[in-house]
C-alpha cells in the first residue's frame, strides 16, 4: 500500500507517474505537479473505489519528469498503449478510449480521430478526453497542414482554401507537391512522438530567413505558428497560474539564498523580468510579482520598448530595468531575470548606478540553471526537482507568458491599423 512518506520524495514538476506492485505497473498518470497529483490519489482513495484499489494494490510509486505538458500527455498515452496497466482500462463514462489515426499505407495519409484501432494504420493514444484530442489535432493542423478526408474527390477541399490542407491531396499534380505533403505527415508523426525540437528549429530558421529578406507578411505567418506551437506544448489556458501552500518553500528558498546574499532580510516580494520579441516590431518587457509566496497580478507591469534600433533582448532588458527603477513602486527583496552571466553583469551595473542593492538571480536555459549575481557569478547547482528551482522556473515561465501576451496584443493592434 502506498504511504504518504513515499509521496514526499516525489518531484513537484511536470511529468508522468507510475503506481506499481513490485514490477507490475497498475496505473500511469500525468500531471503538471507530480507530487501534488499523487497526493490527491491518496486523499481520493478515502471516497472513490477505483482510487482505493490503486493505492491498496500498489507498493511503489515512481515518476519521470518531462519538458512540457504535451510531452507528458504523449508519453503517458504511449506507455498506456504499450503496457496496458490494469486500472487505466477504466475510462470516464465507460466510453472507449480515443486514438489519433494516421493512414500511413495510403499514398496520401489522412489524420483522423477514432475509437476503434483495427487496421495497419499508425495510432497515437489512447486519450480519454475528446476536447484534448481535438485541440491537439486542430493546433497541429494550423502549424503543419494535412488532410482529414476519408475519401478523395476531384476538387480541392474546403480546408485547402483556409490553409489547413496544403497541398490538398485532391489537387496534387506533381512530385514536389507529393514530397511536401509526405514531409508534412512525417513532421506530424514527429510531433506526436514527442520529438519537437526539430520542428521548433525549422520554424525558427524559416522566420530568420524571411525577416532577413524583409518578407514580413510571410514572417507573420511563421510567427503565428510558433505562438500556436507554444500553446500546444503547454496545453493549458494562459491565465492558469497559481501557487498554493508555498510558505514552507519560500522559507526554504530564503534560508538557501541567505548563504549567497547575507543582506537578504526577508523574501516577501520577488520580481521576475522577461522580454518578448520575435524579430519584428512591438518588442515588450514584463514584470511579474510574487508577494508572500502568492502570485500578485495586480502588481504586474508591462513595458513597451521605447528606444528605437535596439539590436538585442539584452539591450531591451536593460531599458526595462532602468525604467522600472525610476518608478516609486516598492522595491523587491529579490529580482530574477531570464538570462545568464552577461545579463546579470549588465543589470548589476544598472542597480549600482541607481544606488540600490537588490539580490539578483539569473536563470539560464538548456539545461535550466540558476546563477547568483555576486562575485564570481556562481551556479547554484540546484537539483532538477528542487522546490527552489521549480519556483524560479514557474516565475520565469509566468513572466514569459505575460510578456508574450502583451506582445501579441500590440502586434494584432498594429496590423489591424495598417
Amino acid at each position: 500500500m502506498i504511504t504518504k512518506s513515499q509521496i514526499d520524495n516525489l518531484p513537484s514538476t511536470i511529468g508522468i507517474y507510475f503506481f506499481k506492485n513490485d514490477k507490475v505497473i497498475n496505473y500511469i498518470g500525468k500531471s503538471v505537479n507530480i507530487k501534488s497529483r499523487v497526493s490527491s490519489h491518496l486523499e481520493n482513495a478515502k471516497l472513490d473505489n477505483k482510487e482505493k484499489l490503486i493505492i491498496k494494490n500498489s507498493n511503489i510509486v515512481e515518476a519521470v519528469a518531462t519538458e512540457s505538458e504535451f510531452k507528458a500527455l504523449i508519453l503517458e498515452a504511449k506507455l498506456i498503449r504499450e503496457l496496458q496497466p490494469k486500472y487505466n482500462s477504466i475510462w470516464k463514462d465507460d466510453k472507449s478510449p480515443l486514438y489519433i489515426k494516421i493512414t500511413v499505407k495510403e499514398e496520401f495519409p489522412k489524420i483522423i480521430i477514432t475509437r476503434k484501432p483495427s487496421d495497419g494504420s499508425l495510432y497515437f493514444g489512447p486519450f480519454s478526453s475528446v476536447r484534448m484530442v481535438e485541440k491537439i489535432i486542430n493546433d497541429i493542423r494550423r502549424i503543419i497542414p494535412f488532410c482529414t478526408q476519408k475519401k478523395l474527390s476531384n476538387k480541392a477541399c474546403f480546408y485547402s482554401k483556409i490553409g489547413l490542407c496544403n497541398p490538398c491531396p485532391n489537387e496534387i499534380k506533381n512530385i514536389e507537391q507529393k514530397k511536401q505533403y509526405k514531409k508534412n505527415i512525417r513532421q506530424v508523426i514527429s510531433i506526436l512522438n514527442g520529438n519537437i525540437k526539430i520542428i521548433v528549429r525549422d520554424l525558427s530558421q524559416q522566420l530568420n530567413v524571411l525577416i532577413k529578406d524583409n518578407q514580413y507578411e510571410q514572417a507573420i505567418v511563421i510567427r503565428n505558428k510558433m505562438f500556436r506551437f507554444n500553446r500546444l506544448l503547454s496545453l493549458k489556458d494562459d491565465s492558469d497560474f497559481s501557487f498554493k501552500d508555498n510558505e514552507k518553500k519560500i522559507r526554504e528558498m530564503f534560508l538557501f539564498l541567505k548563504k549567497y546574499f547575507p543582506q537578504l532580510k526577508k523574501l516577501e516580494r520577488i520580481e521576475t523580468y522577461d522580454i518578448s520579441n520575435l524579430g519584428l516590431k512591438q518588442a515588450v518587457g514584463s514584470m511579474v510579482v510574487m508577494n508572500n509566496g502568492q502570485i500578485d497580478k495586480k502588481e504586474y507591469r508591462k513595458f513597451k520598448i521605447k528606444q528605437l534600433g535596439l539590436s538585442s533582448d539584452f539591450d531591451r532588458l536593460k531599458e526595462v530595468m532602468s525604467r522600472r527603477l525610476q518608478q516609486k513602486w516598492p522595491l523587491p527583496d529579490l529580482m530574477i531575470i531570464d538570462g545568464g552571466k552577461p545579463q546579470i553583469k549588465a543589470i548589476l551595473k544598472i542597480l549600482d548606478s541607481n544606488k540600490v542593492s537588490i539580490p539578483l538571480l539569473g536563470i539560464a536555459k538548456n539545461p535550466d540553471r540558476v546563477i547568483a549575481g555576486i562575485a564570481g557569478y556562481p551556479n547554484l547547482f540546484l537539483k532538477n526537482d528542487s522546490d527552489i528551482l521549480n519556483i524560479i522556473r514557474l516565475l520565469r515561465d509566468e513572466s514569459h507568458r505575460f510578456a508574450r501576451k502583451y506582445h501579441l496584443f500590440l502586434r494584432n493592434k498594429y496590423f489591424l491599423i495598417q
